[in-house]
């Protein structure tokens, strides 16, 4: 009887373990090898999977296949830029297609089973959200500085054709990001009087600031917004909406039937936020103070020294 066991044992451990390696293919091209020896708990004792190897495999598969989708945009000559399709791996094909691989004598490769992953905004939600403008605002700030200016404008870029749906709600850390110097952003050693600044990332705030009040104009539900200690003088006081990474955020909720569309632009020393939305939406809009097109004071910051 051991015998027997014995025998079926290796009948089962034999194609598994003593099996060439096995590629990992995605469009053609090999991506991984895999040698079925190594996903087994034990080759020699046992014929059974090390559960926690196939799915660091699996996960490294998905990383390696990935491409996030890209929504579309709008184009600086107002042209609608295309969305692209994303891909990811589907799990429960690829750990099908694996195991049956494995068994087998006759197959070496296995190519990547993938999904398809459709964007948020395509370019027919975009052209339908053009026809109609339901809140604006513009501040000012001086085009001189250097550095917090590109800061403006980078977030103004990250913020630019964000498509608001029905009843979801808008955070503006979750769409500009965290402003890190990977992603571009400069310490502005120069800021407005009263603003607070993050370091890396000076002038932000005058973003956030310009988009609370071109989407209160529209109406929207405002959900969260912090003021400075101190007024800053790029927005009439109490209009300000501070925001910081690791602190306070700017949140609105699209409470309309229809989505909304924000642009957001930087022309010289001004920065503009229009809402748009379908010609069909009803909306009630309210009353909100210009700023001053007066350029504040600004107040040198003094750089430590990098140890």
């Amino acid at each position: 009887m051991k015998l027997a066991n014995m025998f079926i044992f290796l009948l089962l451990i034999s194609p598994f373990s003593q099996k060439e390696e096995l590629a990992i293919t995605h469009q053609g091209e090999e991506i991984l090898t895999i040698h079925p020896a190594d996903i087994l708990m034990d080759p020699i004792l046992q014929p059974f999977t090390d559960h926690t190897k196939v799915h660091e495999i699996m996960e490294r598969v998905g990383e390696l296949v990935q491409e996030e989708p890209v929504n579309a945009k709008i184009g600086k000559s107002g042209e609608i830029v295309a969305e692209k399709t994303g891909y990811k791996l589907d799990k429960q094909d690829f750990s099908k297609n694996l195991f049956h691989s494995l068994y087998s004598q006759s197959e070496h490769e296995i190519e990547v089973p993938i999904n398809t992953v459709h964007p948020k905004v395509d370019s027919e939600v975009l052209a339908s959200l053009r026809s109609q403008k339901i809140g604006h605002y513009d501040t000012y700030f001086n085009s001189n500085n250097k550095e917090r200016t590109h800061n403006i404008r980078l977030a103004a870029e990250s913020i630019d054709s964000t498509v608001v749906f029905p009843g979801e709600t808008f955070s503006f850390n979750e769409v500009v990001g965290k402003r890190t110097k990977e992603k571009g952003y400069m310490p502005a050693p120069v800021i407005v009087r009263g603003e607070v600044s993050e370091g890396i990332g000076g002038g932000i705030c005058q973003v956030s600031s310009t988009i609370f009040n071109a989407v209160d104009n529209a109406g929207v539900q405002i959900e969260q917004r912090y003021s400075h200690s101190k007024r800053v003088p790029y927005v009439p006081e109490g209009r300000d909406a501070t925001v910081s990474w690791y602190g306070p955020d700017f949140t609105f909720k699209n409470i309309y039937n229809q989505p909304l569309l924000l642009r957001a632009n930087v022309y010289g020393g001004q920065m503009s936020v229009s809402v748009y939305s379908s010609d069909v939406i009803n909306f009630e809009s309210r009353e909100i103070p210009g700023a001053s097109k007066k350029l504040p004071e600004e107040t040198e910051i003094k750089r430590q020294k990098e140890e």
